[in-house]
């Protein structure tokens, strides 16, 4: 087959990850205005194959969500621009009673009806469904979907969890053939940094090396999976990767003086970096990230420097790269829909990787690797997509088999296994750096009042603390914090 008639007969393809919790949060206001940004995107787009993969789905209190999930369901598969998707594979892990098994991810497979050949692997017989075109039917699994054989799914063993303590972290796949080249679709949820201060002590941190177990330990188990063999893959979902905080912080506070405030009663420490005239210029606390221009800085190229997670994994997971600012963490507010929170350093958590042997079954130079909604309210997640162009009939027929471990992922988890660092608890991984600093150190204790009535100007003194000078101050639920100078 000569190029021009493999690329007619190119099938275009549709990637979406979007980690949807704080959708399910605030969905009278949120939930339409993503719906309608994310469907207009598949018109201009206009894929023959789509799959959404969903993180998070039915946000913290899944039990209080669950008719918004079936509504958000129901207006995809009704929607005038999927009318022609008349294939449709939906797998909505919805047990969240099952501490074991419950991962909150959900993943749509959407089939345009002018794909002409279409298989779904199930993962018990090691063997192709019927084809599913001929049904031209829609395939909705909610729930438990545990038995469920055209897909597999698993939490990460306990043991992975920081603190050691079960969240919704884990991952699902499924495998297709379409117009007879196979892929598999990994829609995956890794760890999040617990606390800033934390994160910032070093790289990388015990957070990102904890990430890095369980990316790896995925990819290894396909890998080992004699049954049913290795494919070329597609990896996306929240990957909760983090900039460089230790980097970041230090590029931004070149010349500046940092300030440690600490709240003695719980332990809620920030750092005040500021500038020769003591103004705040960056505040680094376990769940606050706050810099002077915070609106424009992270946006800027600079930042780019500091994504690195992905660097130790380059011989076993390619990325297209990457031309939009970071995914995570924009207000929730329709009011403030370019806006990041003031709570994490801007990151690109959201992403969308393959397995290097992806690239002989897709048309390399036709691409595009973007964002969805840059302008619209999303929730804190901003859904990030991939359109690639897959060649027809690049196999294999028969995948089953198992594949040579690759040296550079066998040495990655041979590094995994042996980190010390991993196997802690991280419940006692937190801002240490005061206690250990070996520069001289300037401490003293404030005693922050609530005012029970309006107190006169506050002034701040020499160091950049506040002293109330007012009356009426109640000393009951006075909080005592100790600001050093380090």
């Amino acid at each position: 087959m000569d190029s021009a008639q493999e690329d007619g007969s190119s099938t275009d393809i549709f990637l979406v990850t979007a980690n949807v919790g704080s959708l399910f949060e605030d969905p009278e206001r949120l939930l339409q205005l993503w719906l309608h940004e994310f469907l207009a995107k598949i018109s201009i787009v206009q894929p023959k194959f789509l799959a959404l993969h969903l993180q998070e789905v039915g946000g913290k209190t899944y039990e209080k969500s669950m008719e918004y999930v079936q509504e958000f369901i129901k207006c995809l598969c009704d929607s005038p621009e999927l009318a022609d998707f008349t294939c449709v594979h939906i797998f909505m892990d919805e047990d969240f009673k099952s501490a074991e098994h419950f991962t909150a991810l959900g993943s749509l497979y959407f089939v345009h009806q002018d794909v002409a050949s279409l298989k779904i692997w199930n993962f018990l017989t090691h063997n192709w469904e019927e084809s599913l075109q001929d049904t031209k039917d829609k395939h909705i699994y909610s729930g438990n979907i545990e038995t469920i054989a055209t897909k597999e799914k698993s939490k990460f063993p306990q043991h992975f969890f920081p603190e050691c303590k079960w969240s919704r972290k884990g991952f699902m796949r499924t495998r297709w053939e379409i117009n007879g080249t196979v892929i598999d679709l990994v829609n995956i949820h890794l760890f999040h940094d617990a606390s800033n201060l934390a994160a910032c002590e070093n790289f990388p941190s015990v957070y990102c090396k904890t990430r890095r177990r369980a990316l790896v330990h995925t990819i290894e188990r396909f890998h080992l999976d004699e049954q049913n063999g290795t494919v070329p893959f597609f990896v996306f979902g929240d990957f909760n990767f983090r900039c460089d905080t230790e980097g970041v912080v230090k590029e931004l506070t070149e010349n500046l003086t940092p300030h440690r405030v600490q709240n003695v009663k719980n332990e809620n420490d920030k750092i005040h970096y500021r500038n020769s005239t003591g103004n705040n210029v960056l505040t680094v606390g376990k769940k606050e990230f706050s810099h002077a221009d915070h609106q424009l800085k992270f946006k800027e190229d600079w930042l780019k420097k500091f994504d690195r997670e992905l660097e130790p994994l380059k011989d076993i997971l390619v990325e297209y790269p990457i031309m939009f600012v970071p995914s995570y963490p924009f207000e929730e507010d329709p009011e403030m829909p370019t806006d990041y929170m003031s709570t994490r350093c801007p990151a690109w958590c959201d992403r969308i990787l393959m397995s290097p042997q992806v690239q002989e079954i897709i048309r390399s130079d036709d691409w595009t690797y973007g964002m969805i909604g840059e302008a619209v309210c999303m929730g804190d997640h901003k859904p990030v997509y991939l359109t690639v162009r897959l060649k027809p009939n690049k196999g294999p027929a028969d995948p089953t088999g198992i594949s040579k471990l690759p040296e550079s992922l066998a040495n990655l988890v041979n590094q995994a296994l042996n980190d010390d660092s991993l196997w802690m608890e991280q419940s006692v991984v937190e801002d240490t750096s005061a206690s250990n600093s070996s520069s001289v150190a300037k401490s003293r204790y404030i005693l922050m009042k609530k005012a029970t009535t309006s107190p006169r100007k506050e002034d701040p003194d020499e160091a950049g603390a506040l002293d109330i000078k007012g009356d009426g101050l109640d000393t009951e639920s006075a909080m005592l914090l100790k600001e050093t100078t380090v």
